[in-house]
């Protein structure tokens, strides 16, 4: 089993990279190969809605969000963490995650996954409830912890460790990733599938 989680910080070795390693020490501890994925700090173009994606499962853009899509779709798990800007995740994650979804939920349907927000001060719940619309959105597994996913640093790596309740809150959501990872290869050997989904019906309000 493997779980990539995605550092959307454009500040690599950040504070957000220094949560998800405290979730991907809990993973490997438990068994499950892990990998942080970097989106880098170059511009992401958004999403144009042209829905070309649809059905080709990779964006017109060929561009980081493809290259995600080549080396990790098949992964067990996924999860996603952004630094707060302006009360919401930052725009270069905005961009990725709108392209990686849209057009694109039956990639992730079944799939475990789960949110991480980074802050300095406030406006971390809004964040991790906006990167928690694209998994809730695409049938996925969504994991919690014993609080909302969050950690407060600014600066320097060494900021997030002095959140010590974060740091816990980290932890307990590696642990219980594991243990609904575990339990999912457990029914699959049981012969127990993802159930078949009714086709998506759409019912517009302004006809």
């Amino acid at each position: 089993m493997k779980v990539v989680l995605v550092n959307g910080s454009p500040h690599k070795n950040g504070n957000t990279n220094l949560a998800l390693e405290e979730i991907s020490k809990v993973l490997e501890k438990n068994g499950i190969e892990t990998e942080i994925f970097w989106i880098g700090n170059k511009p992401i173009s958004g999403c144009i809605g042209c829905g070309k994606c649809i059905g080709k499962g990779k964006c017109v853009f060929d561009d980081v969000v493809n290259e995600f899509i080549d080396k990790y779709i098949d992964c067990d798990g996924f999860i996603f963490g952004a630094p707060v800007h302006y009360a919401s995740i930052n725009g270069a994650m905005a961009c990725f995650m709108d392209r990686l979804f849209y057009g694109k939920a039956a990639l992730f349907k079944g799939k475990v996954g789960a949110s991480v927000a980074v802050c300095r001060r406030a406006g971390g719940v809004e964040a991790f409830d906006r990167l928690n619309k694209y998994l809730t959105y695409s049938s996925m597994v969504v994991i919690s912890s014993n609080y909302w996913n969050g950690v407060f640093g600014n600066g320097d790596k060494a900021d997030a460790s002095e959140d010590f309740e974060g740091m816990q809150t980290m932890r307990i959501l590696g642990e219980n990733m594991s243990w609904i990872l575990n339990c999912i290869e457990e029914g699959k050997k049981a012969g127990l599938e993802f159930p078949k989904l009714e086709k998506k019906v759409f019912t517009n309000y302004i006809r």
